[in-house]
């Protein structure tokens, strides 16, 4: 390709990223190019903004050439839209405060800037933008581990042991003492709106994790918070728990009108689009794909709105499962491709006879 057809092809890829994350968050910024791009990882930003990466471009993909093509065509595009620019501080924590995060290998000043400064679409109010601004300045809540083995603490060489908390400061293990969260109280997860009051009325707070082996990631276990605003905020769960649980009743009350609604909605579409389908197969179908939490495509927000390609693959995956051999092809242990190919020819004949309203309904 020659060097136009390059730079063509670079400018699509910078604007289709940049519009992608303007769609969705009303602002776009220099990462979020990058990571729509592929030239950058959520997981290497986030290690970075630990303070684990010492500057961001040392986990970019591609050449310095290429990564400052990229931000020119990004802030020239940025700037042809009408979007508003606005610098943000990107800061890490540390025991003494925080730190201002570097972006470039030079760290020069002008290049920095390029990177901190975020577009903003004109469409949002001015009380948005002030949300917005504070939320982007401000710096990650720190990161405690509760480690499965015992460790060492670099500063004060205290014995870690085993299922304790361990901080970790630009990758060197500190105990809860030299972190500065010796004085914090251990909040365990599961009761939301202690933990929410919490973490509001405690000045300074950490977030507690542990590595799920079995699942191979890190799951949040609770926080860390000051006692006073641990006691304050179990005071005022105390008293106003029957108030709370009044309005969860009323909360479950409503999603489970909220999704009979759905199911019958879904239902009678279903019934439109595939008017030979049995009465219990539409039931069925419905009941399952419409299911709250389920993940599957009825929960989507094409499948609440009843879009028919939505409910279409609904239905497939329905008599993929119920009519077809499917899932015994996948338990002899053919991979899903192949076997959703060998079923394809089944499940098409099978929709073709639903789309055709039976001859015992006719008038």
């Amino acid at each position: 390709m020659s060097h136009s057809g390059n730079q063509r092809e670079l400018e699509s890829r910078v604007i289709r990223a940049a519009e992608t994350a303007l769609s969705s968050q009303q602002y776009v910024s220099a990462i979020d190019v990058l990571c729509g791009m592929g030239l950058l990882r959520a997981a290497q930003v986030d290690l970075w903004r630990k303070g684990r990466v010492d500057f961001l471009e040392r986990v970019i993909q591609g050449n310095l050439s290429k990564i400052s093509s990229s931000m020119a065509i990004f802030r020239r595009w940025a700037l042809e839209k009408g979007l508003k620019p606005s610098e943000t501080g990107y800061v890490r924590r540390t025991r003494g405060g925080t730190l201002p995060l570097q972006f470039s290998k030079s760290g020069d000043a002008a290049i920095e800037k390029h990177y901190r400064t975020h577009y903003v679409s004109p469409e949002l109010s001015e009380r948005k933008q002030q949300t917005l601004r504070k939320k982007l300045n401000r710096a990650p809540q720190p990161v405690v581990y509760q480690i499965h083995g015992a460790a060492q603490c670099s500063e004060c060489g205290a014995e870690i042991e085993q299922n304790s908390l361990l901080f970790k400061e630009a990758e060197i293990p500190l105990c809860m003492a030299c972190a500065g969260f010796g004085d914090l109280e251990f909040l365990a997860a599961g009761d939301v709106a202690l933990t929410r009051r919490a973490a509001k009325y405690s000045a300074r707070t950490a977030v507690v994790v542990r590595f799920s082996r079995a699942r191979k990631r890190y799951e949040r276990q609770g926080i860390l918070a000051e006692s006073a605003a641990l006691e304050r905020a179990e005071r005022e769960c105390l008293e106003d728990a029957g108030e709370r649980a009044a309005a969860r009743a009323r909360d479950a009350e409503r999603r489970r009108e909220e999704d009979r609604e759905l199911k019958l909605r879904m239902t009678e579409k279903i019934g439109i689009l595939f008017p030979g389908c049995p009465a219990p197969e539409l039931a069925a179908i419905a009941a399952h794909t419409s299911a709250r939490a389920s993940g599957r495509i009825g929960r989507t927000e094409a499948g609440r709105n009843l879009k028919e390609e939505a409910l279409t693959a609904a239905v497939v995956a329905a008599i993929r499962h119920r009519h077809t051999g499917y899932d015994a092809l996948l338990a002899r242990g053919i991979d899903r491709a192949t076997a959703r190919q060998e079923v394809a020819g089944k499940i098409e004949r099978i929709l073709e006879e639903w789309r055709v309203r039976s001859s015992s309904e006719t008038v």
